[in-house]
């Protein structure tokens, strides 16, 4: 585990605190898109194309036992699922998913921009399931960018409320099975913007025993007494308040606070499980049902350039931003 109140180098991906596993952070400038939505020839440094082929991305992979949540700041992600869930989403747009008993799922980045560059900055988060939640059914939600609620600072700055109330600003619901749906677990997921020469000042957690960390993705920030630069973090345990203050240039950040689930943890690739014969039994019955076959034509699906952010749930119900 990290030390609290020491601040820490980020590795990749960046290091989590019960109850988060770990949060992976994306930031490609991909070129303009060819016919396809890929790059075609056309490769400059500063991006990756993942496992994708023609397009970049990460095709159809399976998860079990715990939550993703994907925010995504800029650029799009095209989503399908074993469970019949689809989606085109970004630009400030937040995927929660609950991958309980096991999904499989594409994500796939579409650049859908032909006479312009495609940047894409994205956060997946990886939040654990208590044990007696590791095999619930999946569950697919969406946040939309406009939903999305936005705390001020009387310092200047903002915070995006993905989860977890911040003064008078009540987030969005998260799934009904996630260690966030119980306020008692304090569960905060909240993307900072100060500018230069602010200080955001946020309340203290509300336990004792709650794990708050902060990710510095851009420019340097001061927490409380400690310089914390662009590429480090910082852990706070308990309920001491969180002061930032931005330097010269802008502070972007991240914040993953939780009360401790406190179980065993036992990863392999894609399966979290509390024992080693229940990551076997994720193994085995992966490859006994597929956690529901797959249904889409491709492993890499995409949709139409002209296709606009949506969301289409198992039941077949539908979704789109204002709605």
């Amino acid at each position: 585990m990290t030390t609290p109140n020491i601040p820490f180098r980020l590795t990749t991906p960046w290091q989590g605190s019960d109850p988060f596993l770990f949060a992976v952070f994306h930031n490609d400038a991909y070129p303009a898109g060819d016919a396809d939505m890929g790059p075609g020839d056309h490769r400059p440094d500063g991006w990756q194309m993942y496992h994708g082929r023609k397009i970049p991305g990460f095709p159809a992979h399976p998860h079990r036992g715990f939550e993703t949540i994907t925010v995504v700041n800029s650029g799009f992600v095209d989503h399908t699922d074993s469970v019949g869930a689809a989606a085109r989403y970004g630009q400030g747009d937040v995927q929660w998913l609950t991958t309980g008993g096991g999904v499989t799922h594409s994500e796939m980045f579409p650049l859908v921009n032909q006479d312009s560059d495609n940047p894409l900055e994205l956060f997946q988060i990886w939040l654990n399931l208590p044990p007696e939640a590791k095999t619930v059914p999946p569950e697919f939600t969406m946040q939309w960018g406009e939903d999305i609620p936005v705390w001020h600072s009387p310092g200047g700055g903002t915070v995006k409320v993905i989860a977890g109330a911040l003064g008078d600003v009540t987030p969005l619901s998260p799934p009904v099975n996630s260690w966030a749906a119980d306020p008692a677990n304090d569960v905060a997921v909240w993307l900072i913007d100060a500018p230069a020469n602010s200080t955001i000042d946020l309340p203290a957690p509300s336990q004792a025993t709650t794990h708050r960390t902060t990710y510095v993705f851009q420019g340097d920030a001061v927490i409380g007494e400690h310089a914390v630069a662009q590429g480090w973090g910082y852990l706070q345990v308990g309920t001491e308040p969180t002061t930032m203050t931005a330097g010269a240039e802008p502070v972007r950040a991240l914040i993953l606070q939780g009360v401790p689930i406190g179980a065993p943890v036992h990863q392999y690739g894609p399966f979290v499980a509390t024992s080693q014969t229940e990551l076997q039994d994720a193994f085995d019955e992966y490859r006994r049902t597929q956690f529901g076959g797959w249904p889409w034509p491709t492993t890499e699906e995409v949709f139409p350039r002209e296709q606009g952010r949506f969301a289409r749930f198992p039941d077949g119900s539908e979704q789109r931003p204002g709605q």
